[in-house]
């Protein structure tokens, strides 16, 4: 038993050093990711709607949104975790700041962390095991008044297109 744990914590390690390894020597955005609509339902029932590029391999979540100049208003990245697990981003090579939207399994907003610092090592997490994370322009939870525990309507969480 003892040994297999030590494996998987190497496995893990390894799986780290190469996803930091790859984001450094990332030294542009990657393409544009296929995109999906994705809506945002807040507790008064005034729907917001994205279209919102899928990261889904590790490679593209690894990389993200580094290196692109803008994220428009109604764009953004949603980072799909496949099942709720704990979530911690960060701002390596991201030159705008951004507002980061961590949802459950549900389709609930568990927690928002706004207007995100660019170029920062330091982590920002979901506090709880969330099914996705959802980077958007920095300002929009504000602009449109996000709260915890509005909706994310994606065919991600069984609802939407």
């Amino acid at each position: 038993m003892r040994r297999r744990t030590l494996l998987a914590l190497m496995g893990l390690a390894a799986m780290t050093a190469f996803q930091a390894s790859s984001a450094a020597a990332q030294d542009g955005p990657q393409p544009r990711l296929p995109t999906e609509p994705l809506t945002i339902v807040t507790r008064d029932g005034t729907r917001h709607a994205f279209t919102v590029e899928m990261a889904l391999s590790p490679e593209q979540q690894t990389v993200g949104l580094m290196f692109r100049p803008e994220v428009k208003p109604d764009e953004g990245m949603l980072f799909d975790w496949g099942q709720p697990r704990e979530s911690a981003m960060w701002m390596r090579n991201t030159i705008t700041a951004l507002d980061m939207v961590f949802i459950t399994q549900d389709g609930r907003i568990h927690r928002i962390a706004e207007r995100t610092v660019p170029l920062s090592l330091a982590t920002v997490d979901s506090r709880g095991p969330v099914r996705a994370t959802l980077e958007l322009a920095a300002g929009t939870a504000a602009r449109l008044n996000l709260r915890v525990g509005d909706k994310v309507e994606q065919r991600i969480f069984g609802t939407g297109r």
